[in-house]
């Protein structure tokens, strides 16, 4: 993908903007579960029954426009997202929103692909955002194989038009298209979660990314089969175990390279404190 499809991306596809990073690394050769819907990574705990159901945790981060979360028992209201696309296809030019967007229902899949950082996986098929396509590179760092610096290069340009996102004008659209962004969450089986705070705490996850000393080291995973891998470098996974370890999210940060990670992450850091402050209509 062309980093200069992420020119006029809201704050919302900076965080699956990088996700998109991510695939051509960590895919592995693998075949992906079956899904009938966009959905998260992990399938959300069984409903328990209605006389053994928690209270729905109090919202950290309001947006105080919105009205009230529905009843989880209700049936979700048939509101459209056809606006929300039309918007979000102005805001990128309609050439770029082709090349950048990947299916249908954006508002589905930025939130799948939001809690889906936070947790172990982040499904590409789920992302709002085509995938980036080229090849991880590694070199040897003594008697280790090391993330080698060119591949830090091929952020640099997404990071600088990540910069140059006015924060305001995307968080004004996120707020003013929440109520659909509550309900796709509430789809994905989290009906009783405020999904801004689960925004806001994936933002906090990655801002918390460690900052690697030096070349960050990776081995090759060993898939046995008949048939040889063409794509050895999709398997490739953290050797230290304590960030092979760490969420979706924090991994693809450590991959951007660390200049990237601390320009995304002030970034993040911007749109965080505008949502949280809230901003006018």
């Amino acid at each position: 993908m062309n980093p200069r499809y992420l020119a006029g991306g809201i704050a919302v596809l900076v965080l699956a903007g990088a996700a998109g990073g991510y695939y051509a690394w960590r895919l592995r050769a693998l075949a992906p579960p079956p899904v009938a819907a966009v959905a998260p990574a992990d399938a959300p705990p069984a409903a328990e029954p209605a006389d053994a159901a928690p209270s729905a945790p109090a919202v950290r981060h309001p947006i105080e426009t919105l009205p009230a979360l529905p009843d989880p028992a209700a049936a979700p209201p048939a509101t459209a997202a056809d606006g929300f696309d039309g918007e979000l296809h102005a805001l990128l030019g309609e050439r770029t929103a082709r090349g950048l967007l990947q299916g249908d229902g954006p508002i589905a899949r930025i939130v799948a692909t939001v809690d889906n950082l936070g947790r172990e996986h982040a499904t590409p098929r789920l992302w709002p955002v085509n995938p980036t396509g080229g090849r991880f590179t590694t070199q040897r760092v003594g008697d280790q194989e090391a993330i080698a610096p060119s591949n830090a290069a091929r952020y640099q340009a997404f990071v600088r038009l990540v910069e140059s996102v006015d924060t305001t004008r995307v968080v004004a659209l996120y707020v003013r298209f929440y109520p659909q962004f509550q309900q796709a969450y509430a789809a994905l089986g989290f009906p009783r979660v405020y999904f801004n705070d689960r925004l806001v705490e994936v933002i906090d996850l990655l801002l918390a990314t460690p900052q690697p000393r030096g070349p960050v080291a990776v081995r090759l995973v060993e898939i046995k089969g008949p048939v040889e891998s063409t794509r050895p470098w999709t398997r490739y996974e953290f050797a230290d175990p304590a960030l092979e370890a760490l969420p979706a999210g924090q991994k693809i940060m450590l991959r951007l390279g660390s200049d990237n990670a601390q320009r995304l992450k002030a970034k993040l850091a911007e749109f965080r404190r505008a949502l949280v402050a809230g901003v006018p209509r």
